[in-house]
């Protein structure tokens, strides 16, 4: 099953009706090569699902990256913040930084 990553959204690559967006590629390449072959541990805020019946999650890898953070930190994404969840004001610092240092998306 998959994973949609609480807090964090990532230009579009797979949506039926948009074309992929800038920088999209690169931010599923990342994620890939990020999860690809490694165990994955998640954990779950207040919703366990959306209202899309996806599966929401923070997820964690074995040497302790914080995966959903680790996508915003290097500037692969946006925070989300139209929800409330755990990290949020932590993750709107993690894109402020981002967007300092002209990491992935604003180089």
């Amino acid at each position: 099953e998959r994973v949609r990553l609480i807090g964090a959204d990532t230009p579009e690559t797979k949506h039926p009706r948009k074309p992929v967006q800038y920088f999209g590629k690169e931010a599923s390449m990342f994620t890939a090569n990020m999860v690809e072959g490694k165990k994955v541990r998640l954990e779950f805020d207040q919703n366990q699902r959306d209202r899309y019946k996806r599966l929401l999650a923070y997820a964690y890898l074995e040497d302790g990256t914080f995966l959903n953070a680790e996508i915003i930190k290097q500037g692969y994404g946006h925070a989300y913040t139209k929800f409330p969840f755990k990290y949020m004001n932590e993750f709107r610092q993690y894109e402020r930084e981002a967007r300092i240092r002209k990491r992935g998306l604003w180089k």
